[in-house]
């Protein structure tokens, strides 16, 4: 008989198995040096009967201090609305309706240096005790400038649909950050085990331009990434047991998967993506009591309902949207995403051709259920704890993007947002675009800064949230940093 090739093994592996998990040990051990900076220290810890137990991600943390808000509600108009036909009031525009003038502008026609200028198609009002002019196109949002804070000079570095968006959601304009809520979900983790921490609702016409790229968890966990809910019926796809599976069955399937995947887990050096993927299975499990519940708005009084407008057809949909998230907010969900506006220009606020349709149509749409919302957290003592965000990946130009219409070429130079709740001054505006909104002037943002604060108020100093990747402290501000609005910090 042929004598077997002999093996350099060591404990029963060989000598490159020894070498991998041992030096893969090392670096860990580094690794975990540095993540702990922050007391976040690992995923994996060892349970008393000595086999490996993984750690919940979406556990509740600490911030680096006693932040005002708990939860945060980003109202997302994708597509880019206007600002100078919405809160940024340019009584010039109106007297140069029409007319060809000098402005220089960089939209997806590229840079110009003159175009006509198209007059807002609105009146603005003045509102609240603060005085802020606003347009007739939110007749109810209006009514709360005093619980608002405006953003009058945001900027950014793409007037591009796509890298604008992954900027906005990521702070970066390629794929494959971490978003927003991500990082939310990772300082925070969810209050509540038996819902994702971070929550997603797209626009019942489709998602926005790079799908899921946008509530990606990026370099994280995938634990960390975004839940895309619907607002009516089975909340997410595939939830319900599949051939009559009894609930106890589905326990014991799961038990099972459990210890398989926890050996395997125990074998490998790299577990983050399976630790997240046997969260995902218990979180999947309990959800199919709990979810059910939490987006059963048909439980709500019919006063709370038609303060949503959910008894009118054209408001129907993105108000119960606006409900579901305040039903998610009391559950302890910390990040919470609603898409204004489908995949297709005609769906959403790209308004590049009839301004004017266009911007009645989406603003009727959302107008009353985002009143609703800041009526409603401030009937129920919910609006200090609930920080919501207003906004679009950019802005539009004041000039007409063909040679007729009305419809705008998209605007990074400058745009407005707005917050409110959460901790926020309201009732101020803050910062200004020049007398035509072509760019902004003073105070100018970066969406960086628009992050910055978001973190600020849940109680992180947004510079020294980090995550250790790729050789460096990575931060969502960047890892050159950013702070937060100072004028909006009460």
């Amino acid at each position: 008989m042929k004598q077997d090739k002999p093996q350099n093994t060591f404990c029963g592996r060989t000598r490159r198995d020894f070498l991998h998990t041992v030096g893969g040990g090392f670096t860990s051990l580094a690794l975990a040096g540095m993540l702990d900076q922050d007391g976040f220290l690992g995923q994996q810890a060892k349970a008393a009967d000595g086999e490996t137990a993984w750690e919940n991600p979406n556990r509740p943390k600490q911030p680096h201090f006693p932040g005002n808000a708990k939860s945060v509600i980003f109202l997302f108009m994708y597509g880019g609305p206007s600002h100078v036909d919405t809160f940024d009031y340019k009584p010039e525009l109106y007297r140069l309706n029409d007319q060809t003038i000098d402005v220089k502008t960089f939209g997806r026609g590229g840079h110009k240096k003159q175009g006509r200028i198209v007059g807002p198609k609105w009146t603005f009002d003045n509102y609240g005790q603060c005085g802020k002019k606003v347009s007739t196109l939110f007749p109810h949002l209006a009514r709360h400038v005093d619980d608002i804070a405006f953003i009058h000079s945001m900027t950014a570095d793409s007037p591009i649909h796509g890298s604008a968006m992954l900027m906005m959601n990521s702070g970066h304009l390629l794929s494959g950050r971490p978003s927003l809520g991500s990082w939310v979900n990772y300082g925070l983790g969810s209050v509540n085990q038996d819902l994702p921490g971070y929550v997603v609702m797209l626009d019942q016409k489709g998602g926005p331009i790079s799908g899921a790229k946008n509530w990606t968890s990026g370099y994280m966990p995938a634990s960390y990434q975004g839940t895309v809910f619907r607002p009516r019926g089975v909340p997410i796809l595939d939830l319900k047991n599949v051939n009559q599976m009894s609930r106890k069955e589905q326990a014991t399937l799961l038990k099972h998967l459990k210890h398989f995947n926890g050996e395997h887990l125990a074998d490998r050096v790299d577990n983050s993506n399976l630790a997240a993927r046997i969260a995902s299975y218990e979180l999947a499990f309990k959800m199919q009591t709990t979810a059910p519940e939490a987006v059963d708005i048909e439980s709500e009084a019919e006063g709370v309902k038609q303060l949503y407008g959910i008894d009118e057809e054209r408001t129907n949909d993105f108000g119960k949207k606006c409900l579901l998230a305040r039903r998610l907010v009391e559950r302890g969900v910390r990040f919470i995403q609603i898409y204004s506006g489908g995949a297709h220009n005609d769906d959403n606020w790209d308004a590049h051709g009839d301004l004017e349709r266009n911007h009645n149509y989406h603003a009727g749409n959302t107008d009353k259920p985002i009143a609703g919302l800041i009526q409603d957290l401030k009937n129920r003592g919910m609006l200090d704890e609930t920080l919501i965000v207003w906004g679009g990946e950019f802005g539009r130009q004041p000039t007409a993007e063909y040679a007729k219409g009305t419809g705008r070429d998209h605007n990074a130079y400058g745009f407005t947002m707005w917050m409110a709740g959460g901790g926020i001054r309201p009732g101020i505006s803050v910062g200004e675009t020049d007398e035509l909104g072509s760019a902004a002037v003073s105070n100018r943002y970066h969406v960086k800064h628009l992050h910055a604060t978001i973190l600020h108020q849940l109680g992180f100093d947004p510079n020294n949230l980090t995550y250790f990747y790729a050789g460096l402290n990575q931060r969502l501000v960047g890892v050159e940093g950013s702070e937060p609005i100072a004028e909006l910090i009460s």
